[in-house]
């Protein structure tokens, strides 16, 4: 069996993300509703949870078979306790040249430190929006943005590389992009807008909520001439934009508006073990079930394999499509795969 594998469009598997909790300490609307994921939601325990051990196993068949970047993600990934210890495993004992984290930022300060000290190449965070209203509205508790500010300063003052992510909906946070981009451009942190996508069942999605990256780029560029910059790699989703005056750069993720499956190299692992090949998959494959089962690294490596290669995912191309005929899917929550 070859160890480079080929999904059904010859796309190769380069990127894992990996859920290590499906935990949070927000309730974002658009990612985990609190009305949803209330006090009486049942979320994973151990041992449903991938042990630190049987993750490196995981993550060494991935290795093999051509994975580079690892993305710690949730939930919310500063809630499991090892984290540091899962990054020190996957960069000195597993060998992963890029192991990044998504955070909400709430515990970054607390962590930082120990997180670098572990080998993390990179972390992006999540910012909304800078006013403190819009903000706590849509972490969905109330919680201050600032304390996340002081997170992005400690890891930066650490060397960390970070970038900030924020998910724009019409009518709730769209009107302070300009400010993301003057507090941000100023500290010389990249930042990602996303476009506000359907994943999963329960963040009440609809078109009319998406501001189209064409129309953020056009809002931006008007303040701050923009031009556009090529990938930094194959299959990086982010359209990348330079400011003119050479004070840094935005990306742009139009999941809805210009999907990019063409070139998608992601595969996602849950925080109990199983392989999603799209986020916007319903079901997965239980690689968890399977090492414990007995699998050894060879049968491990090649189970992943075969579901890669048989992997046709592009809903995002199929988008419109589906709307245009009233046709919905269900989905796999997104803090249940990370983002």
């Amino acid at each position: 069996m070859s160890d480079q594998p080929r999904d059904q469009f010859s796309r190769p598997l380069r990127d894992l993300r990996i859920s290590v909790t499906d935990r949070c300490n927000f309730r974002c609307p658009y990612c985990m509703p609190k009305e949803v994921f209330g006090p009486d939601h049942a979320f994973l325990r151990d041992p449903q949870l991938v042990s630190l051990e049987e993750l490196g196993r995981i993550v060494r068949a991935f290795r093999v078979l051509g994975v580079e970047k690892v993305r710690l993600t949730g939930g919310e990934p500063l809630l499991r306790a090892d984290l540091p210890e899962i990054v020190r495993v996957l960069k000195q004992e597993v060998g992963v040249p890029d192991v990044a984290l998504t955070t909400n930022g709430w515990l970054l300060a607390k962590h930082a430190a120990a997180l670098h000290a572990a080998g993390l190449n990179r972390v992006n965070v999540s910012v909304d929006s800078l006013d403190e209203a819009v903000a706590a509205r849509m972490n969905g508790l109330g919680f201050s943005v600032s304390r996340v500010l002081q997170g992005i300063d400690a890891a930066a003052a650490l060397g960390l590389p970070v970038k900030i992510n924020c998910v724009v909906q019409k009518g709730v946070n769209d009107a302070g992009l300009l400010d993301l981009c003057a507090y941000f451009r100023e500290r010389a942190h990249p930042l990602r807008f996303i476009e506000f996508m359907d994943v999963g069942n329960t963040n009440h999605w609809s078109s009319d909520q998406v501001v189209p990256a064409l129309a953020i780029i056009g809002r931006i560029h008007e303040r701050w001439p923009l031009e556009p910059v090529g990938p930094a790699y194959r299959g990086e989703v982010a359209a990348r934009y330079r400011y003119r005056d050479g004070q840094g750069e935005i990306g742009i993720i139009s999941s809805v508006t210009e999907p990019f499956c063409r070139d998608c190299h992601r595969a996602r692992l849950s925080a109990d073990g199983k392989l999603y090949t799209c986020l916007f998959a319903a079901n997965g494959h239980d690689v968890l079930g399977r090492l414990r089962a007995g699998a050894n690294d060879d049968e491990l490596r090649d189970f992943i394999a075969t579901i890669w290669r048989g992997r046709n995912d592009r809903y995002s191309d199929e988008r419109a499509a589906l709307l245009a005929r009233h046709e919905s899917r269900p989905k796999i929550e997104m803090s249940y795969i990370g983002g």
